[in-house]
This record gives structure tokens, sequence and C-alpha cells, in this order.
């Protein structure tokens, strides 16, 4: 299975077709031991519904290789939050489902004795997500997992420059643009996915969580932090394996995700980016647009010159403004606090907020 989703590429403004879709739960089946039904279509047994940058690819990768969980393909297949899915169209192979019987056939080979699973980290912030996961698998089981909010935010913040959706690279200005953008202003031009750019949006964990329990009993949500995952992942897997009652204990291999690089030179990247798709475009079009095609120059993708062209839209990221994240960590206190009591769990004291005032 692979690692990670493929990259986004995209020809162009396009809507999302079924993003209002409404979720038919007959139209599934799913798990044990309705699974040999797979026919008929099969939906997850189990959904990682986020955080971004929270460890959610590693997880995904540790339980694709227990023998009785089976993952689908494609890690974000975002069906359930097709509002937040990008605004462009993929070119290629690997688009995402947008009907039932297309997304269900992302389990389909998935055996009757194994849980099936999907991660799909949007689905935390997602207003809907959830009533529409719970409609189709009323007794799916959720994993969510949380991070310290300012160093969240500041690690999504540069997911979000590399996947195109944000062009401001400094954290502090893209934060500050935050009020324009709620009114519509500032959004850059091929950001696939404005909602994203509202960063305090995503660290409202309570209200999120509350979605989920809002439609799950609490005994089908299991919230973990990633503070605890990165310190043992071991203990965190096994925790989960549980939770999905599979066999715990499977001999449970930890996995490093490559840590993303700074962004050195944007108009670069932009530039690679604007150039992939004019590519696929043309050799998608008619005879002329195939003929321009040919007369574009291609630098190799391999060996020395392939792996300058790689790496030279890249550096080593800035180090964190830490005047910025103390604000930040003032500015997101009372959810730390509230986010604790809801827990049951000193989340103020964890992450390192009992010395803010």
């Amino acid at each position: 299975m692979p690692a990670s989703p493929a990259p986004s590429e995209f020809e162009g403004p396009q809507e999302n077709p079924g993003a209002d879709q409404p979720v038919a739960a007959a139209a599934l089946r799913g798990g044990p031991p309705d699974a040999p039904q797979v026919a008929a279509g099969r939906a997850p047994d189990f959904f990682i519904v986020g955080h971004e940058k929270c460890g959610t690819t590693a997880l995904y990768m540790m339980l694709s290789r227990h023998p009785q969980i089976f993952m689908s393909d494609i890690k974000e297949p975002r069906f359930f939050a097709q509002e937040l899915r990008s605004r462009f169209r993929r070119l290629g192979p690997g688009e995402l489902p947008n009907t039932l019987e297309e997304y269900s056939s992302l389990f389909a080979a998935a055996r009757s004795d194994q849980r099936a699973g999907e991660g799909s980290p949007i689905y935390l912030r997602s207003y809907g997500a959830a009533e529409r996961i719970a409609a189709v698998r009323p007794d799916a089981r959720i994993i969510a997992i949380l991070r310290e909010p300012a160093s969240y935010l500041r690690s999504f913040h540069l997911q979000c420059v590399h996947n195109h959706v944000e062009t401001e690279t400094n954290f502090a200005k893209a934060i500050a643009l935050e009020p324009k953008r709620r009114q519509g202003g500032r959004i850059p031009p091929f950001s696939q996915s404005p909602p994203a750019l509202l960063y305090s949006d995503h660290v409202r964990y309570v209200d999120q969580l509350r979605r989920y329990h809002a439609v799950f009993p609490p005994e089908q949500v299991l919230v973990l932090i990633y503070e605890d995952f990165r310190r043992d992942n071991e203990a965190t897997v096994r925790s989960v394996l549980r939770f999905l009652e599979v066999d715990e204990s499977w001999q449970v291999e930890p996995v490093e995700t490559e840590r993303l690089k700074g962004i050195r030179a944007l108009p670069l990247l932009q530039l690679r980016l604007g150039l992939s798709v004019a590519r696929r475009k043309a050799a998608a079009g008619g005879r002329l647009p195939r003929a321009i095609n040919a007369l574009l120059p291609t630098l190799p993708r391999r060996g020395r010159i392939g792996r300058l062209r790689a790496g030279m839209p890249y550096g080593e990221p800035r180090p964190p403004d830490e005047s910025l994240m103390l604000e930040l960590r003032r500015r997101f206190k009372p959810e730390v606090e509230a986010m604790s009591e809801y827990l049951g769990r000193d989340l103020v004291t964890l992450w390192g907020y009992d010395s803010i005032t």
C-alpha cells in the first residue's frame, strides 16, 4: 500500500461533483460479520478522522501492516467531507471517489475477517462528516489525534504552502491574514482549499469532538494525543489495536514519516506546478497542444540534475518565532483548558500551558 496519497495536480476550478450528495445508509454494508456481502458495497469499520500533521499518516502506515486490518489504497478518500476537498479537479489516476459505488470499491478487496479503515484527517474539522459517517456506519469506530495547538498550526501552515493552498510563507503574516480571508479577501487564486486558511478554526477541538460524540457513543470514539504517539509509537498503536478489537500481540514496527522541508523559492515551486499542469492539459488535448508540448524543454527527473531540479525550491524550515508561538499559546489557552476538562486529562500541563499567563 502507498505510504501517502499521490500529490495533487489540478487543471482549473471545478465544482466537486457529489459534494452535497446525500449518503444513503442502506447503500453500503461492511465489516465483520457482514463483510462477505462486499459485492453490494462495503463501508469502513473505522475512520482516522484527523488532524493533519498529527501522525495520521504514520498510524495509517502501521495499521496497514496488520494482517487483520485493511486500509484503503487511497489514504484520504475524503468522501464524507467533499466540501473541504480541493477546488480543482485532479488529473490522471487516483481521482477521489465521488459516488457511493466508487467509495465502496476502495474496500472491496478487504477480507471478511479484516477491519477495513481509511484516514481522511479533514473529517475532524468538517461540520458535516460526523453525521454523514454515522448515517452509513452507526457502529463505526472513530480515531482522532490532537496536538498542541501552536506547534500544530505552524506545521500545518508549512504543509499548506507545500500543497499550494497557501502562498504566504511567513507563518505570522499568514495568521494575521485570517480576518481578511474570513471576508473572502486575500485568497490565493490557486488555493486548493480556502477553508484551510482559517487556521484558528482547526484548533476548536472541543466543538470538533462534540460533533462525533453527538452521533457516536463514547466507547466508539478514541482520542489520541500526538505527543504520546511521538513518545511511544508502540504503546499508542497497541491502544488502537485494542480499540479495534484485533490482535494486539502483533509486532508493532515504528514508522518515521518524511519531515517537511522549508520553502526557499515559492515562485520556483509554483512555476514547476504550472509547467506540470500545462503539460498534462496539452497531453490530454488535441494535435496542436500536443505539438506545443513537444517543444517545451524537459529537465531530467533522475540523476544529479534530477535531484537538483527536485530540491531547488526547498531549504531548511525557518526556526519557530518564539514570540509568535507564545502569543498563539496565550490565545489558545482557554481552548486547551476546555479540552482538558472535556477529556478529563491535564493537557494544560502536558502541553506546557500551565506557565503561560
